[in-house]
This record gives C-alpha cells, structure tokens and sequence, in this order.
C-alpha cells in the first residue's frame, strides 16, 4: 500500500479515534497500527437515525475492532440531546453549520473520553470522508481541544496516499455494512429526496445486509405474530429474496384456519387475490414472484389485515414500492382494513418522497 503524506505528532505512540463507522475506520486503523501507533476506538454517534440503523453501525464498528484485537469504547446514544444541541440547524445545508456543530459536538466529547483515559491525542476517522468539509473538522477539533485543557486534537486529511482505495479494498474484503447517508434524519431527507434514488440506496443496502436478511426477517415476523393473531382474513405477500421472509408466518396463519390470500399480477396496471393452500399451489408470475393458482377471492370486505412489502418506509406510514404501482392502485379498495407495512429495519427512513395516489400503511414492522 502506499504511505500517504501523514506525520505523526510528536510523542503519539497511542490515540483515542473518533470512529464513525467501520468502513471508514479500516484503512486508518491499519496504518496507524503499521506506523507505531497504538489506536484505541471511540464509537460516539448520537446523531444516527433511526436507532436501528445506529445499533448495525455500532456492530459493524465492534466487530471490526475485535477483529484486530485493539479497544472498543461504547459511548452513549442520546438521540434528543443531540437534536437540542443542532437545535435551529435543521434546514441547513449538507456542509453546512449543523455539520459543523455535529462534529464539534462530537468530538467534544471524544476530547472529554480522552482525557478522562488519560490520552493527551486524539483524532476522527470523520475525516476519511470525501462528502465531508476538512475545514470543518479541523474547526470542530479545535474547538473541542479548546475546551478540555490536556488535549490535542490530530488534523489529519485521511483521503491521501492510497487510503482512500485501501478503504474501499477493505470494505470489500471484510463485508462490511456500507451506510448510505451520513446518519442523521436531516441527511437522510436532504440526500434522498428522489424516489429513484432512494431505491437506489435500498437495493445497496439489502446487498451490504446479505447475510443478515435471515436473521432479520426471523425478528421481524415474531413482531408480526401478536398483530396478526386476531385476524381472520388476512391479504399477505409472497416474499422475493430481498424481502422480509413472512413464509413461515403464512403457513403457521393457514395452519391455524385463518383465510390468507395473496396477490397475483393479471396485466400492466391490475392485480386479483386467490387463496393460499400450499407452497406447492404457486407458480412463478410477473417478475419472477411466485403467485397463487388457487381459488378467486373476491370478498374483499372480510380482509382485516394486509402485509405490505416496500423498498422503504417512514415512521408516517409512507411507502416507497418498486414503482410498479401495483398496490397503491389496489389498496383503496381494502379502506377498511388495517395495513401493515413489512420491512427490514435500515429500510425506515427519515421522510419517503410522495406523490398524490401513494397508499399509506398505518404502521410499520
């Protein structure tokens, strides 16, 4: 790999790393540990949103520092402290003054864990980020060094000398969750304001998820089970690979007598519902999704619960789907019934861009 032009302050043999994320760490961490400085990591990031997205990033941090044997350090999540310290920011700008008063907020307190271990350096791999301002992180860690006497702040371009494409390799190399916006619900709104785009970022999210989609689609249908166990009729789905897998949640309703239906594409703009018997009565349909063959259901006024997949979802009941418009031209006709909308916990984001005919759900698992 190539040195980058980075001198290590005098007298640093071991820092206190503000981490970020993983991803951004992996190349940081390696050279510091390759150039005679000890790292030891600080997960400090009270401004990701929603806090499931935060616990994978925090996991993802963990895991990573484990693997090289160096210190984790778990700071505190304190979402509303963070909102009232950038109180007034809200509409500012990616780069702008809540960016700023983010980092110095952060590394505030990764001054104060310094210092509180007894570290005199300490740095942020916020740095390493080519959508972050440089200046502004120097300005932040100024500040912070300002304000807890015994400090020092490491200003450091971590972009240069081959850690850029490092990052990438190792990103690649060790799996790791690659986030798609900077954290906070701001960003979020701001960077995904296009309904393309949001797929986009969804489609990258479910690959960077790909061992865990198993896991996670396990914990989501347990939180289905009591919502559904009142119901008698019951519109389901049929789940792609990217999708939360409620297949054991459908045979365990059916086996309990319950009326399930699923959905079936009959032309451009139309679907219709049939009954589910059996795994063995589907067959592969519209865009490889396997559809009922079984009876026409067409007593729509029964049906008192709909699972409704999407690419994305927000905590108004907002859906993104694939663009198809399938359900949003169906479930007007379902008005009455309670509509739940299935989802992997990083596919709850801050704001889904809407337009008029969009069907709400009325809550999201």
């Amino acid at each position: 790999m190539k040195q980058p032009a980075i001198i290590v302050p005098e007298g640093c043999t071991e820092v206190l790393l503000h981490a970020c994320c993983a991803p951004c760490s992996s190349a940081i961490v390696e050279w510091l540990m390759n150039n005679g400085v000890r790292p030891t990591i600080f997960y400090y990031n009270p401004n990701i949103w929603p806090r499931e997205e935060y616990e994978i990033r925090k996991q993802e941090s963990k895991r990573h520092a484990e693997g090289l044997g160096i210190k984790w350090i778990d700071g505190d999540y304190d979402h509303e402290a963070w909102r009232c310290g950038v109180q007034g920011l809200e509409n500012e700008p990616e780069r702008g003054g809540r960016c700023e008063q983010c980092f110095t907020l952060r590394l505030t307190r990764t001054a104060e864990k310094a210092r509180e271990l007894g570290f005199r350096f300490f740095a942020t791999t916020l740095a390493s980020s080519r959508w972050k301002s440089l200046e502004q992180i120097e300005h932040a860690g100024q500040k912070a060094m300002a304000l807890v006497p015994g400090t020092e702040f490491w200003a450091q371009n971590w972009r240069k000398g081959g850690l850029q494409e490092r990052r990438n390799q190792l990103l690649r190399e060790n799996q790791f969750y690659n986030q798609q916006y900077c954290g906070c619900e701001f960003s979020a709104r701001n960077g995904a304001n296009t309904k393309p785009l949001l797929r986009a970022q969804m489609r990258e999210a479910k690959r960077q998820h790909q061992s865990q989609l198993d896991k996670m689609s396990g914990e989501v249908v347990e939180r289905l089970m009591p919502l559904v166990a009142n119901s008698s009729h019951i519109l389901a789905y049929w789940p792609l690979p990217d999708e939360v897998d409620i297949r054991p949640l459908v045979n365990l309703l059916f086996s309990d007598g319950k009326v399930v239906v699923l959905p079936r594409v009959t032309g451009d703009i139309t679907m219709e519902l049939r009954r589910y018997q059996s795994p063995d009565d589907l067959k592969e349909g519209a865009y490889h999704i396997m559809e009922p063959v079984g009876e026409l259901f067409t007593d729509y006024d029964k049906i008192d619960t709909v699972l409704v997949p999407g690419m994305a979802f927000d905590a108004a009941g907002h859906r993104l789907g694939r663009g198809k418009g399938y359900y949003d031209r169906f479930l007007p006709q379902l008005s009455h019934a309670r509509k739940i909308g299935v989802c992997f916990p990083f596919q709850r984001v801050a704001e889904v861009p809407t337009d008029e005919h969009d069907v709400m759900v009325d809550e999201v698992v």
